[in-house]
């Protein structure tokens, strides 16, 4: 018995389609980059590619699968550079693993602005406005930088150094403050009282939010 034919017509379109998709998502991270995601229009991204929206919407159901399929283009890079710290003494790892996603996420500030706007939605909505697939993606990319984060916990606690009841919830509860301290950083202020009733600001750097995430990650994971 003789294979069918392969459709040749039919992979060609589907090398087309996938090859667009990546121009898609290739001129939203040059946006997103140059202007923040809040700026950032699906008419600016078709005008880019060099088509309309009509065309966005017949390769991705939405504005949010398209930034959450961007997102996974951070994910990924912010999970090499992660991977990258792999031995020695798990606090060292720890302190390394908080550096380099701060790092990251001040040289990205797009990266924050789209992890907190997905974030920002309840789960049932994600799931009713993004495919599937596009959420199979996304949850690989927040998975796999979630378990270099995970195994640097876990291999604390083997070594009797940190005393956690559940790596998975601290981890995930890391990366949520995470982004948030990257927020801070971000608006380089924070708010205090010169006096009783009246506020005031003071300047924040970069490295003293990176500072008080290390030292709270490890109070954390040391129980």
């Amino acid at each position: 018995m003789t294979e069918a034919p392969v459709d040749g017509r039919r992979s060609a379109a589907a090398t087309r389609r996938r090859k667009r998709e990546k121009e898609i998502l290739l001129a939203t991270r040059t946006l997103f980059d140059e202007r923040g995601v809040r700026d950032v229009h699906i008419d600016d991204i078709a005008k880019l590619v060099g088509t309309n929206r009509a065309i966005i919407y017949r390769h991705f159901s939405g504005k949010e699968e398209l930034f959450a399929l961007t997102l996974v283009g951070y994910l990924d890079e912010l999970m090499a550079r992660m991977s990258a710290i792999s031995d020695g003494d798990p606090e060292e790892r720890l302190i390394s693993t908080v550096g380099t996603f701060v790092d990251y996420g001040v040289a990205h500030p797009a990266f924050v602005e789209c992890a907190q706007m997905l974030m920002r939605r309840p789960g049932p909505e994600l799931f009713d406005e993004i495919s599937e697939a596009a959420l199979f993606r996304l949850g690989r990319s927040i998975a796999g930088c979630l378990a270099i984060l995970k195994a640097t916990l876990e291999a604390g606690v083997a070594a009797g150094k940190f005393t956690i009841a559940d790596t998975d919830v601290l981890a995930n509860y890391m990366y949520a403050s995470g982004l948030g301290a990257l927020q801070l950083a971000r608006v380089g202020l924070f708010i205090s009282e010169a006096a009783p009733g009246i506020p005031t600001t003071k300047s924040l750097s970069t490295d003293r939010v990176r500072e008080y995430l290390v030292l709270s990650s490890l109070t954390l994971a040391r129980g």
